[in-house]
């Protein structure tokens, strides 16, 4: 333990010295991890304390495009189980936003889609993630932005 002050390393030197990040650097999943949870924290912000989260918002645009969708085909499309399924639904559908009916082909399944306070909120929900992404993606280029698409479409 140093004796004096003047001996000490400074705290502030330390915490600004770039950090070596190793084999991470070369590690497309570290990259892919540091841009989700930059991406997700704009989200959050971006939704402004709505309480969609991504993928509770994932789910109403699935059923805002195919409206009277299974459960089952919702689990399918998010590549989740049915328990998972059930419980968002549960949870959107206790919300108001998210309706279920009998099925008019599946005795057994149920239709979705959205009710319309979902509508309404989906489409409040859009602008705002809208405006989030081209945020997410100013300091891309209209082609880096596709060919950054095509890239995690093909990683996907």
């Amino acid at each position: 333990m140093p004796r004096h002050e003047s001996e000490r390393p400074a705290r502030a030197t330390l915490s600004r010295a770039p950090l070596a990040r190793g084999v991470l650097e070369d590690l497309l999943g570290y990259h892919l991890r540091r841009a989700q949870v930059a991406v997700f924290r704009d989200f959050a912000a971006s939704m402004g304390g709505n309480g969609l989260a991504p993928g509770q918002l994932g789910v109403l645009a699935l059923i805002q495009a195919n409206p009277a969708m299974s459960q089952s085909t919702l689990g399918r499309a998010m590549g989740v189980d049915r328990s998972t399924v059930v419980a968002v639904i549960d949870r959107l559908e206790s919300r108001g936003l998210v309706e279920r009916a009998p099925s008019s082909t599946d005795r057994r399944s149920y239709a979705l889609r959205l009710s319309a306070e979902g509508v309404l909120r989906f489409a409040e929900a859009l602008k705002r993630v809208r405006a989030h992404e081209r945020r997410i993606a100013r300091r891309l280029s209209m082609a880096e932005r596709a060919q950054l698409m095509e890239l995690l479409r093909r990683v996907g």
